[in-house]
C-alpha cells in the first residue's frame, strides 16, 4: 500500500501537468524522409499493409511534468507531482512508479471514470513520434497546499483553460514561489494571449526554436532575436533549445549565453527535453547560478538519451559532477553579448 505524507512538508519542486503511460514500439521496417538541411522529417511506413516491429516496451508514469519531477528528486530534491490517473491497473502502476522514486504523491488525483492516459510511441532510429491522447480530466488546484520553493508547469489538456488561470492566481497571493513554464502542445495552441498571466508570471521559460517560431507567429531563426521576442511576452529569464545543436539563454538583464550538448552517441531521445529544462529549473532551486544549471543540463539530458524512455536515464548531482569533471575541452559556456 502507498502511503501519502502530509500536504505541510515543504517542497522543493512542484510540478504540475498530464502524466502517461509510453507503449515504446521499435519499427523495423520504415523509413524517414528529411528536407536537405535535415529539417522537415517525417516517418514513413507502408499504407495498408503490415508492418513488423521488433519490440515494445511499456514505460509508467511519464509526460513532461512527471518526467521532470522524477529528475527534480534524483537531484536530491523534495519533488512532487500533481497530475491525474484512471481507477484502473495503468493508474495503479503509474502511482507505484512514482513511489518509487520518492515522489509525493499527495497532489495524485484519481479519476473514478476515465481512463489513465496511454501513448504509443513510434520509435525508429534515435527519434520517436508519439501518438498521444489526452483524456479531459477536470483539475483544480491545491489552494491550502504550503507554498512550494518552485513550481514547474508543463503538458495539460485541451479543456484546462481556466485551471492555468487558478494556477496564475495562486502565484500572485504566493510571490515566493517561482513559476517555470515549459508549453506543451495544447498550451502553445491555446496561445500567449490567453495565457499571458501564465507568461508574465513566469521565472524562467523553456522551449524550442520551432516551438518559439509557433509562439510568437514569425518564421525568424535567429536564437537572439527568439529570446528577445520571448522576454518580451513576460518571462525573466528565456531558455532556447536547438535539438543537437544545443542551447541558449537570455537572463533578465539581456544577457546571452550558448551551451553545446554533451557529446554522445543517441539511442533514443525520449525526454531529453524534460531532462535538460528540469535540470535547469532544480539546479535554480539548489541556489546555483543559471550559468552553472546551464552547464549541469546536457549532462543529464544526454544520459537520458542512453536508455529507452525518459526516466531511466536520469542521474544525481554527483553524478553530474563526474562528468563534468572529464567533460571535453570545448564543453563550455560561450557568452554572446
Amino acid at each position: 500500500m502507498i502511503q501519502l505524507l502530509n500536504m505541510d512538508k515543504q517542497i522543493d519542486f512542484f510540478a504540475i501537468g498530464d502524466l502517461v503511460v509510453d507503449d515504446f514500439i521499435r519499427l523495423k521496417d520504415a523509413e524517414a524522409t528529411c528536407d536537405l538541411d535535415q529539417e522537415n522529417c517525417k516517418l514513413c511506413v507502408r499504407f495498408g499493409d503490415k508492418v513488423p516491429y521488433e519490440f515494445h516496451e511499456v514505460v509508467y508514469a511519464v509526460g513532461n511534468s512527471a518526467n521532470a519531477a522524477v529528475s527534480a528528486s534524483r537531484l536530491g530534491l523534495v519533488s512532487a507531482l500533481s497530475g491525474v490517473v484512471g481507477n484502473d491497473d495503468h493508474g495503479k502502476n503509474c502511482m507505484k512508479a512514482l513511489a518509487d522514486n520518492n515522489i509525493l504523491l499527495d497532489y495524485i488525483e484519481i479519476d473514478p471514470k476515465l481512463p489513465t492516459n496511454y501513448h504509443y510511441v513510434l520509435w525508429y532510429g534515435p527519434e520517436r513520434t508519439i501518438l498521444v491522447n489526452h483524456a479531459p480530466y477536470e483539475r483544480h488546484f491545491p489552494k491550502d497546499m504550503r507554498a512550494p520553493k518552485w513550481i514547474y508547469l508543463s503538458s495539460l489538456g485541451e479543456n484546462t483553460e481556466e485551471f492555468h488561470h487558478e494556477i496564475a492566481t495562486w502565484l500572485k497571493e504566493h510571490p515566493e514561489t517561482k513559476l517555470a513554464f515549459q508549453p506543451g502542445t495544447f498550451q502553445i495552441m491555446l496561445g500567449s494571449e490567453k495565457l499571458k498571466d501564465i507568461y508574465e508570471l513566469s521565472d524562467i521559460f523553456f522551449c524550442n526554436v520551432e516551438e518559439a517560431q509557433r509562439i510568437l507567429k514569425i518564421e525568424e531563426l535567429d536564437p537572439q532575436k527568439l529570446m528577445n521576442a520571448l522576454h518580451n511576452l513576460g518571462p525573466k529569464i528565456i531558455i532556447l533549445t536547438d535539438g543537437i545543436k544545443g542551447a541558449y539563454a537570455r537572463e533578465e538583464d539581456g544577457s546571452m549565453w550558448f551551451m553545446p550538448i554533451y557529446p554522445h552517441t543517441p539511442i533514443d531521445r525520449t525526454g531529453a527535453g524534460d531532462a535538460f529544462e528540469s535540470t535547469i529549473t532544480s539546479a535554480l532551486a539548489m541556489g546555483k547560478t543559471l550559468e552553472e544549471a546551464l552547464q549541469w543540463a546536457p549532462i543529464n539530458a544526454m544520459s537520458v538519451t542512453q536508455f529507452v524512455g525518459a526516466q531511466k536515464g536520469l542521474i544525481s548531482q554527483e553524478k553530474i559532477e563526474e562528468y563534468l569533471q572529464k567533460a571535453p575541452e570545448d564543453y563550455r559556456l560561450k557568452k554572446l553579448n
